[in-house]
């Protein structure tokens, strides 16, 4: 008898426990995730007088909230009040329960209570503050996250964290402040600059600049603050600004001119000329014996060099001026290896503004004698001097020197660039069939510009050959297109618009207006040129020239026209109408810009 009454014993107590188990945590869930409240909420209670975990605390005020068991829930949470009352979580839930019950002065109590309750425990402030924004409660997350701080004795703690939380709650200066603070800490750089860019508008960027203006002159030794503000100011573009800070910054800090260098090559990138002249003239004037000085002095030239071409009509007088600030860095520095580039900058001023090709050729082989053991500078003058030969109309002497340059440069950038030179040269001379074999070879090159290049010249020359027998339009065409790479730019422009007349029903008639749109951008006629963008993208929209149209209008409506909404506009159809555009990512950064967004 004994025996089996021990067994029913066991018997009893097993299938408890296995009643217990079935009834569990798990269980609990699952009912919650089914919509089953009242099943969870009957378990939950259960188990809370065992168990006063996070997750059973949090899904039975749930459950009863979904339930309305409000007055019942609080009972049950005032005990554990009593029962857990070192438990910040207990308090934060009975607060959350007096928010369902509309008494925010009682759901206040209990916040506050939870903060006191963790003490100056920074792990656990820590972690009530992660509770907190669980519930959206983020100024609550604030407030405990700022005691962790404050009992940790750093002042960048959590700095992270709380710049979200900042964010979240619309204070975007303190979210900015915060930021900043958490970019002192090495490493974070990239993050902080990936957030401000996610949660700065347009109209928060003056803020920010503000903001990052006030950090300079408090601590205007803390590096940080003025490579934000920099980065900032490189990204609206406004290298003036960035050139003052880099500036101020390496005079105090005796930089050696290394920033403000970096700053001008961005600049130029950029085209803007005028302050990257500026920024490479301070570097050489301020540390004439530092290793950076022959780069920025050449640089220099080159900044005013590219401004000059830029500026339609070329001034010759300023060409002059130009070689004659080279000869005088050649009297300082001397032609050697030091200067190799900036023989190759005055023989091209000489060849394609002077047409002084003779004199460019000499300097040419000075220099290749001058850079012998440097293969790469060698190959680049030989492609200059074969540009050269095509402009003295010398074709033979040409394609020798860019084939010297494909062997010499085999599957290398240069290589792919001679072969695309070779191909142009034979589409010039109306060898289309050639052309195009080799051009097909060219769209499979690494380089994705000469890629893009020779794809773009293939298309063309597929579409407009082989219609009649003598491929004249083709033949004119390309015979301009020469003259425009000899630079006899009015020459161009009007037998462009011969041909055009000529030609207006031919397959060729948009690749003319193309040309001509092009052509007379470079003369500065911009209302023209716009006319035949436009009539691109009316008349020929669904044609291969159709994004590049739309996409050459909005920029020229922003940088000629300073248009911002027009642009805009442009920018933002062309993403719509052509989705697939190769001009897509260039256009979304444009119009990114345009609207305010800071991006890298």
């Amino acid at each position: 008898m004994k025996k089996v009454i021990g067994m029913l014993a066991t018997l009893l107590i097993l299938g408890w426990s296995v009643a217990v188990a079935q009834e569990g945590p798990e269980l609990a869930e699952e009912y919650f995730k089914k919509g089953e409240f009242e099943k969870a909420y009957t378990i939950y209670q259960r188990l809370l007088k065992n168990d006063a975990g996070k997750q059973i605390v949090n899904r039975y005020v749930e459950s009863a909230v979904k339930l309305n068991k409000i007055g019942e829930a609080e009972k049950v949470i005032r005990r554990l009040v009593k029962t857990e009352d070192r438990n910040p979580y207990v308090f934060l839930q009975a607060g959350i329960l007096e928010e369902s019950r509309k008494d925010s002065a009682k759901a206040e109590d209990y916040f506050n209570k939870a903060i006191s309750v963790a003490g100056n425990n920074v792990p656990a402030l820590a972690e009530l503050s992660q509770d907190f924004a669980e519930k959206v409660k983020h100024d609550w997350a604030i407030k405990a996250l700022r005691k962790a701080r404050e009992a940790s004795k750093d002042p960048l703690a959590y700095a992270g964290e709380l710049a979200r939380l900042y964010g979240a709650v619309g204070q975007k200066e303190s979210m900015i402040d915060e930021l900043l603070q958490w970019g002192l800490i090495p490493g974070n750089r990239d993050n902080v600059q990936a957030t401000l860019q996610d949660n700065l508008k347009e109209a928060d960027q003056k803020l920010l600049e503000t903001v990052l203006y006030k950090k300079v002159q408090e601590s205007p030794n803390e590096m940080f603050y003025t490579e934000m503000l920099v980065w900032y100011l490189t990204q609206k573009k406004d290298f003036y600004k960035a050139f003052i800070q880099e500036r101020a910054l390496d005079k105090r800090l005796k930089l050696t001119g290394v920033r403000v260098y970096d700053l001008g090559a961005v600049a130029l990138q950029n085209k803007d000329y005028r302050n990257a002249a500026a920024m490479f003239e301070y570097v050489a004037k301020e540390y004439p014996q530092g290793q950076l000085y022959p780069f920025a002095r050449r640089l220099v030239i080159k900044a005013r060099e590219e401004q000059v071409k830029n500026t339609y009509p070329v001034d010759n007088a300023e060409i002059r001026k130009l070689i004659a600030d080279y000869q005088k860095m050649f009297q300082e520095l001397g032609k050697n290896n030091r200067t190799l580039e900036a023989l190759r900058s005055t023989a091209s001023l000489y060849a394609f503004f002077l047409n002084e090709k003779d004199t460019a050729l000499t300097i040419l082989t000075l220099a290749t004698d001058i850079g012998k053991n440097e293969k790469g500078f060698v190959d680049r003058c030989k492609l200059d001097m074969g540009d050269i030969y095509l402009l003295k109309s010398e074709p033979w002497e040409a394609t020798l020197l860019y084939s010297q340059v494909e062997k010499s440069q085999k599957e290398e950038p240069l290589g792919y660039e001679a072969k695309l030179k070779n191909a142009r040269l034979h589409y010039y001379k109306g060898e289309f069939s050639l052309a195009k074999e080799i051009l097909d070879i060219l769209k499979q090159a690494t380089t994705r510009e000469i890629a893009n290049d020779a794809s773009a010249l293939s298309l063309l020359i597929m579409d407009n050959t082989g219609l009649d027998s003598t491929e004249t339009a083709m033949r004119e065409y390309a015979a301009i297109d020469l003259m425009l790479f000899q630079n006899k730019v009015d020459s161009a422009a009007m037998q462009l618009s011969r041909l055009y007349t000529k030609y207006r029903d031919h397959s060729l008639a948009d690749d003319i207006l193309w040309l001509r749109a092009n052509t007379l951008l470079k003369q500065n006629k911009v209302d023209d040129a716009l006319q035949d963008l436009q009539k691109i993208t009316a008349d020929y929209s669904f044609d291969v020239l159709g994004d590049d149209a739309l996409f050459l209008t909005a920029k020229t409506f922003e940088e000629s026209r300073k248009d911002k909404p027009k642009a805009m506009e442009l920018y933002n159809q062309l993403l719509q109408k052509y989705p697939g555009s190769i001009f897509g990512a260039e256009a979304r950064k444009r119009f990114r810009l345009l609207r305010g967004d800071v991006i890298n």
